[in-house]
């Protein structure tokens, strides 16, 4: 079988391709940028398209399926043509389908903690030794890439993302899976861009529940209004199972899950990271892992890469850095920390680039979401704003949508860089948070200098 992909240099996109290469696919690409690790990697499995571009030359009838990346555009030239040619057109998710309806699909989705739930199962499940395939958003410790895909693997776990599934087909990527266990971990609006108003994000929840595979499973965050409530109103015929932020306990920087086997100590911490937890814990129920072999194992889970990320420490004082961009994600990730070396003063950073977190009308859902933070700023590069064609947000709007008099703003790179450069690191601890590159900082140079104060 072969199979093209017009925008290979994606993230997923270009581990799907290595999986199906590996798989016995005849597999080609193309791209009009490719960046690393992509180019890389690509490159290693022989996948790296020989020129930069679009080729419509390329596409012809011995083409059996073409997937669409989101990076392509509605009148990409290899799409018209694919289409002219009347070719079988596929998203990612929607090709991930039709590689696994034999398999029994496990779709983690949520507005917050898909990419850790999943690493967490992932984890357990290497860990006892099954047998599986699996999609997910982020390298992992432990796995070569970001996507698996065999014939004989009897379950995939999969990362569902609420993102639009590519330029010619605007539903949510997870609704094509069409789950076996779906997992719904918390609610809270994103993706402005795309779903304009809190109803319209909720909806693609609501229709994710209705994506369910008949007599399938629904595992969610009980402690979640929203989710709750959007179990209360379905009546698919589907099951249930809710879950609830476990017990647990922190001495010393470490925390104890509290269990009727004893405290367990864990590698991860903060409250979301517990509800995490036990979100993978009742999927794994649902996958035959007995409770003793799930504590077993998440005992060795130290976490997904750039989550909680920890980057450095002197004298007690740690450097963490974070994915979260969202106003969820934020407010988790500084609570987190805060609760977690409560001796400590935290100083948080966010930097602001995505759609919604540039937005006039979002900006005030970040309200108190760094309230837990001895010392907040917010960093916006002025290029993300020329690239969205954003203008320049008022320091004061910062302020009133933080709920914070004392929101630090930086919109320089090295105006950051020399503020930071000029604190006492002593009793500290310091959080980047970021689903971007705060202009191209280098963190690795700029903690020598932090932890020399």
């Amino acid at each position: 079988m072969r199979v093209h992909f017009i925008a290979i240099g994606g993230a997923v996109m270009h581990n799907l391709a290595i999986a199906l290469a590996q798989k016995g696919y005849i597999v080609t690409g193309s791209d009009d940028f490719i960046y690393e690790p992509s180019k890389s990697n690509l490159e290693a499995y022989g996948l790296l398209p020989k020129e930069i571009g679009w080729h419509p030359e390329l596409i012809d009838q011995s083409i059996d399926a073409v997937v669409l990346g989101m990076h392509a555009k509605a009148d990409n030239p290899e799409l018209l043509k694919a289409q002219e040619l009347d070719l079988r057109i596929y998203s990612y998710p929607e090709f991930v389908y039709e590689q696994t309806q034999d398999k029994l699909r496990v779709v983690v989705a949520g507005s917050h903690g898909k990419t850790t739930i999943t690493s967490m199962i992932m984890h357990v499940l290497k860990k006892l030794n099954r047998e599986f395939d699996y999609l997910v958003g982020a390298k992992l410790e432990g796995f070569d890439t970001m996507v698996r895909l065999t014939k004989d693997a009897p379950l995939i776990i999969v990362e569902g993302d609420e993102y639009l599934a590519s330029p010619i087909d605007k539903r949510p990527k997870f609704l094509l899976y069409h789950a076996n266990i779906a997992l719904i971990s918390g609610i809270a609006w994103d993706h402005i861009n795309v779903f304009p108003t809190y109803d319209d994000y909720v909806e693609q929840f609501r229709l994710f529940i209705q994506s369910i595979s008949p007599k399938g499973t629904l595992v969610y965050n009980k402690d979640d209004k929203e989710v709750q409530k959007l179990v209360n109103e379905n009546n698919a015929k589907i099951n249930t199972h809710g879950y609830r932020l476990p017990s647990y306990t922190i001495n010393k920087g470490v925390t104890y899950l509290q269990t009727n086997q004893g405290d367990i100590p864990l590698q991860v911490f903060g409250r979301h990271n517990l509800s995490n937890l036990a979100g993978a814990y009742t999927v794994c129920e649902w996958l035959g892992i007995t409770r003793d072999d799930f504590y077993d194992a998440i005992k060795t889970f130290n976490g997904a890469v750039r989550r909680l990320e920890y980057v450095a420490d002197k004298d007690g004082s740690i450097v963490y850095k974070d994915f979260a961009h969202s106003p969820s994600k934020v407010r988790a990730s500084v609570e987190a920390l805060s609760e977690q070396y409560p001796d400590k003063e935290l100083i948080a950073v966010v930097e602001l680039h995505t759609f919604s977190s540039l937005d006039d009308q979002f900006l005030a859902q970040y309200k108190d979401a760094m309230a837990a933070a001895e010392t907040a700023a917010v960093f916006i590069d002025e290029k993300s704003l020329k690239q969205k064609n954003k203008k320049p947000i008022d320091p004061l709007i910062l302020k009133q949508s933080f709920n914070r008099e004392d929101l630090l703003f930086f919109n320089s790179a090295e105006d950051l860089l020399i503020y930071l450069r000029n604190l006492d690191y002593h009793n500290k601890n310091l959080l980047f948070m970021s689903s971007g590159n705060f202009g191209g900082v280098n963190f690795v140079k700029y903690i020598d200098n932090f932890f020399e104060n």
